[in-house]
């Protein structure tokens, strides 16, 4: 599985947490891995537990940041597909050493395009390069 596909991956799972309690979280692991479109190898399922929970731990500093950068239009408002994806760019572009800032927003917004509405691609780039 290539980098954008791992990535995906973990975008789904912390999808998930918008409607899930995160004492719920383990069984949605589990549920999740068992599911034939999400099937992964060992190793690829470890990276991306270990990277989905490293962004589940920054969530608040993370939101906190996305707010700071999107004065009136804070997380609270925003859909969910967008706001997932934004968490997951934030935390690669302020925490993840390995992935340039220009990747982490060019995923993101490719993503926002396969999975979010038909502004998400331009509201999603609009916020990030605010942390360029």
């Amino acid at each position: 599985m290539g980098r954008r596909e791992l990535r995906e991956q973990i975008f789904k799972m912390l999808f998930r947490v918008e409607f899930h309690g995160l004492d719920e979280m383990p069984e949605q692991e589990k549920l999740f891995f068992e599911d034939e479109e999400n099937a992964a190898r060992e190793k690829e399922e470890e990276y991306i537990l270990k990277k989905y929970g490293d962004i589940v731990s920054r969530l608040e500093a993370i939101d906190g940041m996305i707010n700071e950068k999107t004065q009136s239009w804070e997380t609270g408002r925003m859909g969910k597909v967008d706001l997932t994806l934004l968490r997951l760019a934030v935390y690669e572009i302020k925490y993840d050493e390995e992935i340039p800032t220009g990747v982490a927003i060019n995923e993101a917004v490719e993503l926002a395009k396969k999975f979010g509405q038909e502004n998400s691609a331009s509201f999603v780039n609009g916020v990030l390069a605010k942390f360029a």
